[in-house]
């Protein structure tokens, strides 16, 4: 406990103290007799004056209360004195019509004092609570309704745009508000007005929460930052009254920015889902509405907020007025992943072989925090390896550990399991290889990863906006050579081809009923978009087709499947001896890269693959230790003391270069 809440208790205490010894001496001047003894008492009685009397055996004292219409003249109403409340007393006081009451204990009139004072001890240990609560809380325990929104100063933690790499576009829309915020004029000169509101629309971890703080660091004005969960709390009515103190801190600041992060929090459809709409947050959502362009004007405060579900928000928040622009930040394009991963490198030294494009062509789909996650993952692996710089090795690692999870070192497999694999993998590279329009083989493994037990990893030229009609028939093809090799090879089917078939399927129906790419059942929407219940956009519907329609749909897409079966089979059963050597070289190196590849197709044999990797290994270990020489030197210069006569210091003309 803090001096502050000892001070504080202390004087509750005495308090409390205090009031009960007055409300004590007050009982004993005001109400008990003080001269009252044993004759004065007996007289009393025999007059009637007396009203009840208490015998007390065990402290042998004798207690009552007399008439009221007496009391005066006694000088009080109560009365206490040590006698003798045997039997005789009794007697004596039944011939005078009084019957008296007993008590056989001394601790009575102690429970009655505490009876008495226990109101007392009760607003006391109140008092002291509150008092504690203000104290520990700072003073925040009255202050359920102010906005817990974080003004950000100016140098902590400063980001700019320099920082932010891969959305140039949604940079582009956030450099206009902030020029609009140093000089607006400029903008309001035509008539044109400044937007009240900016919504970051993107997948998790593309940067939304990165660009705000980077105009944060570019705006130069006010930057108050919030969660949209921050709002609602347990009280009815605190989330409206956080909206409110939100805006009017904001007007005392303009011009300046608000930032709500996961605005979906609070912004979420009206109504929705089947169970009702929650009053608390709707009164939050209809505070933040009348704020931002009810009859009250902000001008000078713009607000930004940031969500990954913008389905679900109210119309009434997305109309213009309110968020006046949706800015989109989706995930990188090859070039954007190529920038994002220099911006990420700049702080971790580098090895020659690291070749940014090629590590962004290897990652199609990441995003801005994945890219910075496997660069960490990079630094570590070189780390764990005692090495100087990142090289391309880790790089490969790092994306082998983060899309498919960490090396199962310890799974322990017998050599027929590990043979189905190879033939497996090496099945899915000879397709994939020698079907036309695919994509060039990055890496076959058989090093068992997260859930799998073998990878074939293709690596594209460019993203793909679009899938041909040819492609996706390709990609099905693709997938079952896995399982085509497995059946040729051992003359039987393993369950390590279900993932494949699962996800062959799937791109026929798609083909069939979302693409139009049935012949037969022609450019028609068999699947329809249906909405997740709960988010009062639309519940399961039924299908709009027919029982025939649908028998029709499941004999194409089988038709679909099987085409790419036997294409497969056919492609294999063309080339056993290149699956051989890719089998072969796969169970003796576990890993064999693109080149490799291109070398069996080429006619090459495992002796080769063999002598190129040797190669491969002599050469990586001369760039390790030409690496070590250099930073030892580097630690040696640094280290050597530079004498004023042989220049070198800060004023030199020529200064030593390190």
């Amino acid at each position: 406990m803090s001096s502050s809440q000892k001070t504080a208790a202390f004087w509750a205490l005495a308090i409390v103290v205090a009031l009960i010894v007055v409300q004590i001496y007050q009982q004993k001047q005001d109400t008990y007799i003080h001269d009252f003894d044993n004759p004065k008492y007996h007289a009393a009685i025999e007059q009637g004056k007396v009203e009840s009397v208490v015998l007390n055996r065990f402290s042998g004292r004798i207690s009552g209360t007399v008439k009221e219409a007496f009391a005066k003249e006694l000088g009080g109403k109560r009365f206490s004195f040590d006698g003798d409340p045997g039997d005789a007393e009794r007697l004596f006081l039944e011939r005078n019509n009084i019957i008296p009451k007993y008590e056989n204990s001394q601790e009575t009139s102690y429970f009655m004092i505490l009876v008495q004072a226990l109101p007392f001890l009760l607003i006391g240990g109140f008092l002291f609570f509150l008092f504690r609560q203000i104290q520990v809380g700072g003073g925040k325990a009255m202050s359920f309704g102010k906005s817990r929104a974080k003004l950000l100063t100016e140098n902590k933690n400063k980001v700019t745009f320099k920082d932010v790499a891969g959305v140039d576009e949604a940079k582009e829309e956030l450099r206009e508000i902030v020029q609009f915020l140093k000089d607006p004029k400029k903008y309001t000169r035509l008539g044109g007005k400044i937007p009240k509101g900016v919504l970051l629309v993107g997948s998790p971890g593309t940067g939304k929460t990165l660009l705000a703080r980077a105009v944060a660091g570019e705006a130069g004005v006010p930057f108050f930052t919030i969660s949209g969960s921050d709002f609602v709390e347990m009280f009815v009515g605190v989330g409206a009254s956080r909206v409110r103190d939100l805006f009017e801190q904001g007007k005392k600041s303009a011009p300046c920015l608000i930032f709500i992060d996961e605005i979906d929090a609070v912004g979420r459809h009206r109504g929705a889902g089947m169970g009702g709409g929650h009053d608390e947050r709707e009164q939050t959502l209809n505070q933040m509405l009348v704020e931002m362009d009810g009859f009250e004007s902000n001008e000078g405060v713009i607000l930004i907020a940031a969500t990954n579900r913008p389905d679900v928000l109210d119309p009434a928040l997305l109309r213009p007025g309110r968020f006046d622009r949706r800015v989109v930040v989706s995930a990188p394009d090859l070039l954007g992943r190529e920038k994002i991963l220099a911006v990420h490198c700049k702080k971790v030294p580098m090895a020659s072989n690291v070749n940014m494009h090629k590590i962004a062509r290897g990652t199609p789909g990441f995003s801005g925090a994945d890219l910075a996650n496997l660069v960490n993952e990079a630094a570590l692996a070189a780390a764990r390896q005692d090495r100087s710089k990142v090289t391309m090795e880790d790089f490969e690692y790092a994306k082998d550990k983060v899309m498919m999870g960490a090396e199962r070192k310890s799974m322990v497999i017998n050599e027929q399991d590990k043979k189905i694999t190879a033939y497996h993998e090496a099945g899915h590279a000879l397709v994939g290889k020698l079907l036309k329009g695919g994509d060039p083989i990055h890496k076959v493994t058989i090093i068992p990863r997260g859930m799998a037990l073998g990878l074939t990893q293709f690596l594209p030229e460019e993203d793909r906006l679009n899938i041909s009609k040819h492609k996706a028939e390709n990609m099905i093809a693709t997938l079952f050579g896995g399982r085509i090799a497995e059946e040729l090879i051992f003359q039987d089917y393993t369950t390590g081809a279900g993932n494949d078939i699962e996800r062959a399927t799937s791109i026929a129906r798609r083909m069939v009923c979302e693409w139009g790419m049935s012949e037969k059942l022609g450019p028609l929407a068999y699947a329809k978009n249906e909405g997740p219940v709960f988010l009062g956009m639309q519940n399961h519907q039924p299908r709009e087709y027919s029982d025939t329609k649908a028998l029709e749909i499941d004999t194409e897409v089988h038709r679909i499947v099987m085409e790419g079966y036997n294409h497969a089979k056919r492609t294999i059963q063309d080339n056993m001896a290149i699956l051989h050597q890719l089998a072969k070289a796969l169970l003796e190196f576990e890993t064999i890269d693109g080149e490799d590849v291109d070398m069996m197709f080429k006619g090459g044999t495992v002796e080769d693959v063999r002598a190129k990797m040797k190669d491969r290994q002599s050469t990586m270990a001369i760039e390790q230790e030409e690496a070590r020489q250099q930073d030892a030197e580097r630690e040696e210069l640094v280290k050597t003391p530079v004498s004023k006569k042989s220049g070198g210091g800060l004023g030199d003309p020529d200064p030593i270069t390190i």
